[in-house]
C-alpha cells in the first residue's frame, strides 16, 4: 500500500536521526539519507516548520517531524512488524522506556561530546562530513575536504555545544557526576541485556530504537563516551548489530505480557533520576522559572526548565490511560505515577 523510499532528513550524528533509521531498518523500510546540510538548512525548516530533526519525508508525501509522533506513524503503516506491543504492561513498558531514554540520554549525550576537547574535534569532523560536504561520515576525503571542516568542532562548540551542555546541568563542573551516572545506568543496561536480546524479551520495540539512537550517534561513534563503556563495549556493539537489521518473522516480546525482572532496577534508577528531573523542570516552567536546582545522587546541579518535558509526559499518560495503567503490574514500583498525575 506505502510502496516507495522513504527520506530520512536529519544528521548522523544526532541521537534521533540514528532513532528513526533504527526503526526503518529493523522494519525493513525501504530508505534513503537526506543530510541537512548548512546550504538546505534554511529551505528545510521552512518546509517543515521546525529547525530539528529528524523529518521523515513519505513516498505519499507527507512531511513529520518528532520521533515520539513518527514512531507509531510507522508502526500502524507496517503493522505486519509491529514494534509497539499490543498488550497493556509491555505497550506501558515501551512508552515509559522510550520517554525515558528520549529524555535523560541527551545530558549524557551532550556532555561527552562537547565537554572534551578531544572529543569535540573528532565530533567536528564528523558533523562537518553531513554538514558542509553532504557526505556520510565512512566516506573519504580529499585534503582540500579535510581543510574544509576542520574548524567545524569550535564553531559547533561555541555557537550549540557549550550551552546545550549547560542547559542540560552537564557542563564541564558536573564532570565527575556525569560518568559515575552514565557508569551506574549502563551498568544496568548492561545487566539486562546479558540476559535478553532486546528490552522486553527477543523483539525490538520504540524503546530500543530510542536507546540505540544514543548508541549509534553518540556512546559508540565519540571516542570520549566509547571509553567508559569499557568491559561493557561488546555487549553493546552486539545489541546495536541485532537492531540494526530486518526483524525476524518469528521474533516476540516475552510471553504472557511479562516485562523481565532486569528492568526492574533500571526503572527504580529512572524514578530517582529522570523522573525527579522531570518534575522539578516541569514544575519551574509552570512557575515561569528558567532554571531549577536538583540532586539526583551525586551533588546539586542547576539546569534550565523545558516545557517539552510536559508535553512528552502528557503523551505517555494517553498511552497509560488507555491501557488503564494504575492496576497493571508495572506500577508495582509506582514507576507510571510519574505520568498519571494530573
Amino acid at each position: 500500500m506505502y510502496k516507495g523510499i522513504y527520506t530520512l532528513i536529519g544528521q548522523e550524528l544526532s541521537m534521533f536521526s540514528r532513532k528513526l533509521e533504527a526503526q526503518l531498518r529493523y522494519q525493513g523500510i525501504a530508505y534513503q539519507w537526506q543530510y541537512k546540510t548548512a546550504a538546505s538548512s534554511q529551505e528545510i525548516d521552512t518546509r517543515a516548520g521546525t529547525r530539528f530533526v529528524p523529518l521523515l519525508n513519505t513516498p505519499d508525501g507527507w512531511l513529520i517531524s518528532d520521533t515520539i509522533s513518527i514512531g507509531p506513524f510507522l508502526n500502524e503503516r507496517f503493522y505486519y512488524q509491529p514494534v509497539i506491543p499490543e498488550t497493556p504492561n509491555q505497550r506501558s513498558a515501551c512508552f515509559v522506556l522510550e520517554d525515558f531514554f528520549n529524555h535523560w540520554l541527551p545530558r549524557h549525550a551532550l556532555h561527552s561530546r562537547w565537554c572534551y576537547p578531544d572529543n569535540v574535534t573528532v565530533a567536528g569532523t564528523n558533523f562537518g562530513m553531513n554538514l558542509l560536504l553532504d557526505k556520510s561520515i565512512n566516506s573519504s576525503t580529499t585534503d582540500a575536504e579535510k581543510q574544509q571542516i576542520s574548524g567545524v568542532g569550535k564553531m559547533l562548540y561555541d555557537s550549540f555545544g557549550a550551552a546545550a551542555c549547560v542547559v542540560q546541568g552537564a557542563g564541564v563542573d558536573q564532570k565527575d557526576a556525569m560518568k559515575k551516572d552514565f557508569g551506574v545506568l549502563m551498568d544496568l543496561l548492561a545487566d539486562h541485556l546479558a540476559q535478553y536480546t532486546f528490552l522486553l524479551g527477543g523483539r525490538a520495540c520504540l524503546a530500543d530504537f530510542a536507546l540505540a539512537g544514543a548508541l549509534k550517534g553518540h556512546f559508540l561513534l565519540d571516542p570520549e563516551p566509547r571509553s567508559w563503556l569499557s568491559s561493557h563495549l561488546p555487549l553493546f556493539e552486539n545489541y546495536l548489530a541485532n537492531l540494526w537489521q530486518e526483524a525476524a518473522k518469528d521474533a516476540i516480546w516475552l510471553s504472557g505480557d511479562e516485562i523481565p525482572l532486569t528492568l526492574e532496577p533500571l526503572m527504580d534508577y529512572m524514578q530517582r533520576t529522570y523522573q525527579k528531573f522531570a518534575t522539578f523542570s516541569i514544575a519551574a516552567a509552570k512557575a515561569n522559572e528558567k532554571f531549577f536546582d536538583l540532586d539526583v545522587g551525586y551533588g546539586v546541579f542547576t539546569a534550565r526548565s523545558m516545557k517539552r518535558l510536559e508535553k512528552a509526559r502528557l503523551h505517555v499518560q494517553d498511552e497509560l490511560r488507555r491501557c488503564h495503567g494504575n492496576s497493571l503490574p508495572i506500577n508495582k514500583q509506582g514507576v507510571l505515577d510519574f505520568y498519571l498525575a494530573d
